[in-house]
């Protein structure tokens, strides 16, 4: 198993798939690919598991589980988040590929203006993208940026601990749901208590987790957080649609106020189909934005805003997208397929 991961890693790998009754697979530039010829039995896939899970506790549970989230590193390749689960009653298992070596923002190809508004002493900072959009490397590049430029005590709530973080020149306290804490809720309410300059949470799950979020960026906290949305306009409205009906007039206005930027992602292949280059959309808090976060009826200005907000650092997933095919990193068609309507470049760029 060990060397089939290792050479899926150093093929670039991005996820693993181990199933029962069938090869093992490796997600390549995008595409799963199969490593081996020899199906896995469900004794193999289980006896994969058990190396996987950690803890007495969870070995024993094995047969019980359902769903199962976790963490594993191998010395020499890298950290993987994993997640354990059933399919046609036998065992599944998929594998993120963590690099040991965390992120920073220019590694990422992300806008420099995030590390200025990372830098920033409260506020709310959002991450949002779909699944495999590169939220986590996001966060951690984030986090990074902070430890080697700041002295702050960072705490992270994380399911599970993806990158590993040493102490730089800031303090960064790592907490894993499940481990060391119960849940993302449980987690960030501790965390208030422990002298935090600066919290992220892996992700807003629930309307509690949502306002404890926002009273810490109004309490004086810088808060770093990811939501599962493809764009701005889509994150806003859904941090507001977690919470409770009666909430959520009041909860508009105390978000207009915390809020400190949205940036959202999407992976795109490049133009040589070696790798990934992540578009980006970028929403600051001004106070032109703070005034439309406050009424329901004007969220679909947003667009503009970031649009005309060049100055301070603002972009369109359209902007963006154009200026990738301008710096020749990815092709017409990949821009046609991310951005609906097209850009006013790619119908040039058509002839």
């Amino acid at each position: 198993m060990e060397k089939i991961i290792r050479a899926a890693v150093e093929r670039g790998a991005s996820d693993l798939h181990i199933k029962a009754g069938d090869v093992f697979r490796a997600r390549i530039h995008g595409k799963l690919v199969p490593l081996t010829k020899q199906r896995l039995t469900p004794d193999q896939t289980r006896a994969i598991a058990l190396r996987l899970v950690g803890g007495e506790e969870n070995r024993l549970k094995l047969e019980a589980l359902r769903d199962f989230d976790c963490s594993w590193g191998m010395p020499g390749v890298g950290r993987f988040r994993v997640n354990i689960l059933r399919q046609r009653s036998s065992i599944m298992i998929v594998m993120r590929v963590i690099p040991f070596a965390v992120p920073t923002l220019e590694s990422l190809g992300l806008p420099p203006q995030l590390g200025r508004l990372v830098e920033a002493e409260r506020g709310l900072l959002v991450v949002a993208g779909v699944s495999g959009a590169g939220k986590s490397s996001t966060m951690a590049a984030l986090v990074q940026h902070i430890n080697t430029s700041q002295q702050r005590h960072i705490v992270t709530v994380e399911n599970p601990i993806e990158f590993l973080h040493r102490d730089l020149m800031s303090s960064v306290t790592q907490r894993e749901v499940g481990v060391d804490t119960d849940t993302y809720a449980s987690g960030l309410h501790a965390a208030l208590r422990q002298d935090p300059d600066v919290v992220l949470i892996g992700e807003l799950a629930d309307a509690d987790t949502v306002a404890t979020a926002v009273k810490a960026a109004e309490g004086g906290l810088l808060v770093v957080t990811s939501v599962p949305t493809p764009d701005v306009t889509t994150t806003v409205q859904r941090l507001v649609a977690m919470l409770p009906p009666e909430e959520r007039e009041l909860g508009r206005l105390r978000l207009a106020e915390s809020l400190r930027a949205i940036v959202a992602q999407q992976l795109l292949p490049t133009r040589d189909g070696d790798g990934k280059v992540a578009a980006v959309e970028l929403l600051e808090a001004t106070s032109p934005v703070r005034a439309v976060l406050r009424d329901a009826d004007r969220l679909g200005e947003l667009k503009n805003l970031m649009g005309a907000g060049v100055d301070f650092g603002m972009q369109t997933f359209e902007q963006h997208v154009s200026q990738l095919v301008d710096a020749g990193r990815i092709d017409v068609e990949t821009a046609r397929a991310a951005t609906m309507p097209m850009t006013a470049y790619v119908r040039s760029a058509d002839g």
